[in-house]
């Protein structure tokens, strides 16, 4: 049985016999996050933990350039004040983290470029997989000058370790599919984009045939042996970046194709 429904344009949902499907609808802008596309997603999320019918949930990203991209630039312009930095991390610990808490497992099929907050994104899901053109990474240290979040870091920092996350961000460099399957970025790297397509419908479908609550049970389990900094813990390193200048010549910088003057300050 089909039960497709709809969000916006920029966020396509829909449920086909006990599988859902998140795609990430921006290809134009390598299907970068506006705040209602991470809105609705987190709103998807907390619907299917109530439909105990959906037993697997699958995010993607339109085209074969980008999975996701991260927070579309344009949307930090309004950053006027230090509130405005801790609403931002806030709304992003709470989507992140509802992904996170989804009861379904999360199946990300990744094709292209998976940065910053789309990093972020997959950094959430139980299992990943990849294409031969798949590039992860948080490149911000080249681009905006700002941070990750505290629970991002904490993500990332499982599943790669510390050192390896030290690397991934002071080299700002995209690291490609045969080593982020290496390093557990990925778990399965695909040729093409139609495989990738084919191959996480038929994840979705083996997972979603095992025993529920086995799968729900050590999935939180995980979730929660895992150390994760709180947003209090980390507000002083959120504001040291934000709330620079280095920040603000980032964005100005990323929005003009101009190559960012860094002061550290």
């Amino acid at each position: 049985m089909n039960a497709p429904t709809a969000a916006n344009e920029d966020l396509l949902y829909s449920v086909t016999d006990g599988i859902a499907r998140i795609t990430f609808n921006r290809p134009q802008a390598r299907n970068a996050m506006t705040f209602a596309m991470y809105d609705r997603m987190a709103e998807i999320c907390q619907e299917i933990n109530t439909d105990r019918s959906i037993k697997a949930l699958i995010l993607t990203g339109a085209g074969d350039k980008a999975f996701a991209s991260g927070t579309d630039i344009s949307q930090f312009r309004a950053f006027k004040t230090a509130q405005d930095a801790l609403d931002y991390e806030a709304r992003i610990d709470r989507v992140l983290g509802t992904l996170e808490q989804c009861r379904v497992p999360v199946i990300a099929a990744i094709a292209g470029a998976c940065t910053g907050g789309g990093a972020g994104i997959a950094a959430c899901c139980d299992l990943r997989i990849g294409t031969e053109t798949t590039r992860i990474g948080f490149p911000i240290a080249r681009t905006l000058g700002n941070c990750l979040s505290m629970s991002n870091i904490s993500r990332v920092v499982a599943l790669v370790g510390p050192a390896r996350t030290k690397d991934l961000i002071f080299r700002a460099r995209l690291v490609e599919a045969p080593e982020a399957l290496a390093l557990g970025l990925l778990n399965e790297v695909v040729p093409d984009v139609e495989t990738l397509q084919r191959r996480a419908d038929e994840t979705a479908k083996l997972v979603a045939s095992h025993a529920p609550l086995t799968l729900e049970v050590t999935k939180e389990a995980v979730r929660r042996i895992r150390r994760t900094l709180s947003r209090e813990e980390g507000e002083d390193l959120i504001l040291k970046a934000y709330m620079s200048e280095d920040f603000r010549e980032g964005m100005d910088a990323f929005l003009n194709k101009r190559a960012p003057v860094w002061k550290g300050k």
